[in-house]
């Protein structure tokens, strides 16, 4: 088993290109050298519309994206490619945000700019590798899913796992790979109420390290894009349990 784990992640990392949106000379060196030395490839950008431009002409298979970046910061970068996956109905770039600012403020103001998961500076390369090997597990598992195109209804909420695409009374809302994959877990679950640390181990699992109140960062967003047009809330939270998928018939 931990032979053909080991072969897996030497297959991907013969086949990833990773962006570096780094602007400090010595960090980004650093981490330049160290997914080279793991087999990776890399390219390096030290400013916003340098990284803008790169994503619009070579899009990367994994973004590393360093919040305070000259130019365009690492925030608006993030929304920006967001907007872009969502108008051109394209695959999720996972977002790994690098950032000097430990406060639970900033790095939830990341995770809703569109970051997948963030690691606070100085930090360890062994800790950012199995940080981007999760994130590109994660990515590598949804695009090997068969084409099924089983659907997931509740009230006026539709998923169709084959495309990967949500809608709520027939509008489309635009979720990134881990709210989406919340958003199939109630599904399967409707009604039922699902403990956080259940939630947490079925769509983190051991691949988890980021803050306790990551959970509620991502319910958030997803009640956020679900309830854009002013529809009544479906995500309801059960105060000291965890979260249900339920249809209270208000807002």
């Amino acid at each position: 088993m931990e032979r053909r784990v080991a072969e897996s992640i030497g297959a991907i990392r013969r086949t990833v290109r990773i962006l570096v949106v780094e602007d400090e000379p010595s960090i980004a060196g650093f981490v330049r050298r160290g997914l080279h030395f793991e087999g990776y490839e890399v390219d390096v950008v030290a400013d916003g519309p340098g990284a803008l431009r790169v994503l619009r002409d070579t899009p990367p298979d994994l973004l590393v994206l360093d919040v305070m970046v000259p130019g365009v910061d690492g925030m608006e970068i993030a929304r920006r490619v967001r907007a872009a996956e969502a108008a051109e109905r394209l695959p999720a770039i996972p977002i790994l945000m690098l950032t000097a600012r430990d406060a639970i403020a900033d790095r939830v103001t990341g995770l809703r700019a569109g970051a997948d998961d963030y690691l606070v500076k100085p930090f360890d390369f062994d800790e950012l590798l199995a940080r981007i090997e999760a994130l590109l597990r994660r990515a590598a598992t949804a695009t090997q899913q068969p084409a099924s195109r089983e659907t997931l209804q509740y009230a006026d909420l539709n998923v169709d796992l084959g495309g990967r695409t949500v809608h709520r009374d027939g509008r489309g809302i635009h979720l990134t790979a881990r709210e989406f994959d919340l958003v199939v877990l109630f599904l399967r679950h409707p009604e039922q109420v699902l403990p956080r640390a259940t939630i947490m181990s079925r769509i983190w699992g051991d691949d988890f390290f980021g803050d306790s109140n990551v959970l509620e960062v991502f319910i958030a967003n997803i009640r956020r894009a679900l309830e854009a047009d002013g529809e009544r809330r479906l995500l309801q939270t059960v105060r000291g349990v965890g979260y249900v998928l339920r249809d209270s018939g208000g807002p």
